[in-house]
């Protein structure tokens, strides 16, 4: 029995010696390369656009036509949509014979003082006028009395008479007399009308302030907007041109960022694209989260796809350093000390330690800026032995 339980035991220790000469032959290295090594500062957020609205109505009405779609790429000062909007309309004519009949009137006040600059037919201008008043008169009450159609009718008229009278008479070109002031101003408050019932006009269109996409369209062709719905948002306008990403660095890092530093950004929804971005703002408010102080930081994209959605989940990392083209180790190669590195390079199939000279590190490769040339072997140790753990990772 005791010869059987030794005989076991030094099976035992045969096995245990023969696995720590396995791994005495076995052990880990890495070749000294070249390659390219960015130090870096990750921060995560999401994408939005530089310019997004919705865009409504000003006043109450029927949307008469939508002249976009969805998805439609637009400029700015285009139309989008419009109410049908008689009565708006016929203001702004009225408010237009009014000024004309305003600037004749400056006309008749003005002539008596200069009756030899003219060459007019004044028995064909006064007619016109006259016409033109009595027409717009009678609009102005069939306005009140809501008959638009008759309305317009009558103002069709008057900027006939108008024409007309036009023809007929010559424009000054001296400066007024004290004795015109009158007429002046209310030359001046007909514009002013004018000016008010095109400013109500326009409230019944939508136009694009911005190129973009039309990204939502929340109204349709004959419904009735009130009081209470025309402000509601009618159509989206998005523009892809400009994409930014923003999020939270920690204050330890914040002091590395600066403006126009270089970003690479991977998006979640697009995992195998990386985009490029610049650093274009860095907050000097910063937020606390958790006894935690953070600083807003921004990157705009460059040369941003059509891919792109507002609101996508991104990550990114901004380049504080970047070397090209140098020796890298690993940082599990280093041991010692920083003043002391060194590494352990095979040599003829023995190891020798050697002290070399680093520079960065991005926390997996460190770069070596003398001590070793490329194509080397240096050993990696195990991580039970790794004792340098400031390079480790």
């Amino acid at each position: 029995m005791k010869e059987g339980l030794a005989l076991i035991t030094a099976i035992f220790l045969v096995a245990i010696i023969l696995t720590g000469c396995g791994e005495a032959t076995t052990q880990e290295t890495a070749e000294v390369a070249r390659g390219d090594l960015a130090i870096t500062i990750p921060v995560s957020g999401n994408l939005e656009t530089a310019h997004k609205t919705y865009l409504s109505f000003g006043t109450t009405g029927v949307v008469d036509e939508i002249l976009v779609k969805e998805g439609d790429e637009v400029i700015e000062g285009q139309e989008l949509a419009r109410l049908d909007a008689p009565s708006l309309e016929a203001n702004v004519k009225m408010r237009q014979a009014e000024l004309e009949m305003a600037e004749y009137g400056l006309f008749r006040t003005v002539y008596p003082h200069y009756t030899n600059t003219y060459a007019t037919d004044l028995a064909a201008t006064w007619l016109a006028l006259d016409d033109a008043q009595e027409n717009l008169e009678q609009a102005q009450e069939l306005l009140k009395e809501g008959k638009i159609q008759e309305a317009q009718d009558l103002l069709e008229q008057v900027e006939a008479s108008l024409a007309k009278a036009q023809e007929k008479s010559q424009a000054r070109v001296w400066a007024l007399p004290v004795s015109v002031k009158l007429a002046e101003l209310q030359v001046d408050q007909a514009q002013a009308g004018l000016d008010m019932a095109k400013a109500e006009l326009d409230k019944a269109t939508i136009t694009a302030p911005f190129d973009g996409t039309i990204s939502g369209i929340e109204i349709k062709e004959g419904e009735q907007l009130s009081v209470a719905t025309y402000t509601k948002p009618a159509i989206w306008l998005i523009d892809l041109s400009e994409i930014t990403m923003s999020g939270l660095i920690d204050e330890i890092d914040i002091t590395m960022v600066k403006l126009g530093q270089e970003a690479s950004i991977i998006l979640d929804a697009l995992p195998d694209k990386e985009l490029k971005g610049k650093v274009t703002f860095i907050s000097q408010a910063g937020t606390v989260q958790a006894g935690v102080v953070s600083y807003k930081t921004t990157i705009t994209l460059e040369n941003p796809g059509s891919e792109l959605r507002d609101g996508m989940s991104a990550s990114a990392d901004i380049i504080l350093e970047q070397r090209s083209n140098v020796l890298l180790v690993p940082n599990r190669a280093i041991r010692g000390s920083w003043e002391n590195p060194y590494v352990e390079v095979v040599v003829n199939g023995d190891t020798e330690q050697r002290e070399i000279t680093i520079g960065v590190s991005d926390g997996a490769y460190t770069e070596v800026l003398s001590g070793l040339d490329e194509g080397e072997e240096v050993t990696l140790p195990a991580v039970s032995q790794f004792s340098f753990m400031s390079f480790g990772g």
